[in-house]
C-alpha cells in the first residue's frame, strides 16, 4: 500500500499535535444534545402496535450531525416510533466510526451506517472489528458532494458540470490535467482528501473519480477520515484541501456561508442513484428480537415517506437545524434558518465559487429519501429504501480495487445475502402494502457512471480487473 494513504493517526502527526487537538475538540460533538422526551405531536399518536407485545420496545438508536438524520429526527417528531410501539431514545453520534462501533460493541441497538461499513465489518476489512452487521434498508441515496478549497478554485478546477458544459465527452480528460497539475505544485502537506470513514462510498466516489480521469489517487494524494463537523474547520486551518461528506458540511463552506470552498461535483455526479446510509444492526438483533426489529423498520419507512414528500421538506429541513440534529443554523439572525440545510433537503443546489457566480442548479434527486425521480433508472416497484444486493457488491469491487481487502470474496454473494437483507425488507414492506422489486441483482447501466463504464453483478471480478489504475496493480484479482 502507498504511503500516501495515510490514517488518522498519521495527520495528526503530520499537522501537528497540538494545533490538531485544539482544532478538533473545539469542534467535539456531545451525546447529551440529542433529542429528549416525545412531543406533542408524537404523544397525540395511537399506537398500532402494543409496546407489550414486542421484545424490547425500549431502544437506544444513534444518528450522525448531517442532513440524513431527518427520518431519525421526523420519526421521533412525528410519532413514528410510537406508532409501532417502541420507545426510542435518540443518541446523536460524534462520527461514522462510532456509530458503527455503537451497534458492534451493544452500545446502540440501530443507527445509521455508511454503505460499505455493513459487508467490510463481515470481511473485517481495512481495520473494522469483524462482527455480523446487517441492513434492511437504505436511508436515503445521493445527499453528499466533494468539496474542494480556495486554492484549488484559484489554480482553474471548477465544478464538474462546467467541465461537462465547456469539453462535453473530453471532461474527464480535461479535469485529470487540471487535477493532476495541482498537486505537481504542491507540497506532500498539500495533498490531503478527508472522507467520513472507509468504508464510505465517499472514499471509493473520490478515489473512482480521480482514476476515471487518470490520476492515481494511492500516489497523487493522501485520504483522511474525519468527522463531518469537523470538516469545514480543518480546510480553514490547511490541514486537508478538500473532502466529501453528507449535507450540510458542503453548503457551509461555499462563499456567502463559510467561504472556505466550492462543490467539485454531488455524489449522484459520479454515480446517479448510489446507496448512501443504511440502517444498521446486528444480526443478533434481528433474531432475537424479531417483532421488534419489524416495527423499528415500519417506522423508519414511514419517516423516510414523510421526508421524501415535496410539501413536507420545509418542515424537514427546518427540524434538522435544531441543535438536537445538525446544529446547522447561521449566525445570522436575519438569514433563513435553513440557510445550510434547506438546498440538499429542496432541491436549489448550490456549488459556490468566488467569481460572482449563481451556481444554483434545482433538481428533484438531490437528496432521495423514498420516491425515485423520473431521471433516473428504475426498475418496477422500485423505491430507494429498498437494498440491491447488486450494489452490495460493487461496493466490495472497491474495497478490493483499493486494498481495504486482498481480494474481492470468494463468498461475495453469501456475504451481500447474509449482510443486505432485501429478502426481510420485502416481507415487512408487503406488511405496509408496499411493493418490491422482485430480484435482488440488477445491472447498474453505463450512463450512470461518471466514466460511463456499467457493472454486470454476474461477473464482479471482470469488471474489477477491468480497472487500470487499483491498488497492487498489475496484479490481477481471480476468484476460485
Amino acid at each position: 500500500m502507498s504511503n500516501y494513504n495515510w490514517n488518522r493517526r498519521d495527520f495528526i502527526k503530520g499537522i501537528g499535535a497540538t494545533t490538531a487537538t485544539i482544532s478538533l475538540s473545539s469542534c467535539a460533538i456531545s451525546g447529551d444534545r440529542s433529542a429528549k422526551g416525545l412531543t406533542e405531536e408524537a404523544l397525540a399518536v395511537k399506537p398500532v402496535v402494543k409496546s407489550s407485545d414486542l421484545e424490547k420496545p425500549d431502544l437506544v438508536v444513534g444518528y450522525v450531525p448531517v442532513n440524513d438524520c431527518a427520518p431519525f429526527a421526523i420519526a421521533w417528531k412525528k410519532g413514528f416510533f410510537r406508532k409501532y410501539g417502541l420507545n426510542v431514545k435518540l443518541n446523536r453520534e460524534a462520527s461514522w466510526a462510532t456509530s458503527r462501533d455503537g451497534i458492534i460493541f451493544g452500545r446502540l441497538d440501530a443507527s445509521p451506517v455508511v454503505s460499505g461499513a455493513v459487508t467490510n465489518a463481515r470481511i473485517g476489512a481495512e481495520g473494522a472489528r469483524h462482527a455480523p452487521l446487517c441492513a434492511a434498508m437504505t436511508i436515503h441515496r445521493h445527499g453528499n458532494a466533494m468539496t474542494m478549497n480556495k486554492a484549488m478554485w484559484d489554480f482553474g478546477l471548477r465544478p464538474w458540470y462546467e467541465y461537462q458544459q465547456q469539453y462535453g465527452d473530453g471532461a474527464l480528460e480535461a479535469f485529470g490535467k487540471d487535477f493532476r497539475a495541482y498537486f505537481k505544485k504542491q507540497p506532500v502537506e498539500n495533498k490531503v482528501w478527508a472522507v467520513v470513514l472507509s468504508s464510505a462510498i465517499y472514499e471509493y466516489f473520490v478515489r473512482y473519480i480521480s482514476a476515471a480521469a487518470g490520476v492515481d489517487p494511492l500516489k497523487e494524494f493522501r485520504i483522511i477520515i474525519v468527522p463531518p463537523p469537523q470538516m469545514v474547520t480543518n480546510v480553514r486551518i490547511g490541514a486537508m484541501q478538500a473532502y466529501m461528506v453528507a449535507e450540510p458540511w458542503n453548503t457551509r463552506a461555499i462563499t456567502g456561508n463559510e467561504g472556505i470552498g466550492f462543490t467539485f461535483a454531488q455524489g449522484k455526479e459520479v454515480w446517479l442513484g448510489h446507496p448512501d446510509r443504511l440502517l444498521g444492526v446486528m444480526e443478533s438483533f434481528i433474531v432475537n428480537y424479531p417483532k421488534t426489529y419489524r416495527s423499528l423498520v415500519k417506522a423508519m419507512i414511514e419517516a423516510c415517506q414523510y421526508c421524501s414528500k415535496p410539501e413536507n421538506r420545509q418542515e424537514v429541513a427546518e427540524l434538522i437545524t435544531d441543535r438536537s440534529f445538525t446544529g446547522a443554523r447561521p449566525k445570522n439572525k436575519n438569514a433563513p434558518i435553513t440557510k445550510f440545510t434547506a438546498p440538499a433537503i429542496l432541491g436549489a443546489y448550490n456549488y459556490g465559487g468566488f467569481d460572482g457566480k449563481d451556481r444554483t442548479i434545482k433538481a428533484a434527486d438531490t437528496t432521495i429519501f423514498y420516491d425515485i425521480p423520473d431521471n433516473l433508472p428504475k426498475e418496477p416497484n422500485e423505491h430507494s429504501t429498498f437494498m440491491w444486493r447488486s450494489r452490495s457488491l460493487w461496493l466490495m469491487t472497491q474495497a478490493a480495487r483499493w486494498g481495504q481487502i486482498k481480494e474481492f470474496p470468494k463468498n461475495a454473494e453469501e456475504l451481500a445475502e447474509q449482510g443486505w437483507r432485501a429478502d426481510l425488507y420485502r416481507e415487512i414492506a408487503a406488511e405496509m402494502g408496499i411493493e418490491c422489486p422482485k430480484d435482488d441483482y440488477k445491472v447498474e447501466l453505463p450512463e450512470v457512471f461518471i466514466d460511463k463504464k456499467g457493472f454486470d453483478p454476474s461477473d464482479p471480478v471482470r469488471y474489477l480487473n477491468s480497472f487500470a489504475i487499483r491498488a497492487n496493480a498489475p496484479t490481477r484479482f481471480f476468484m476460485s
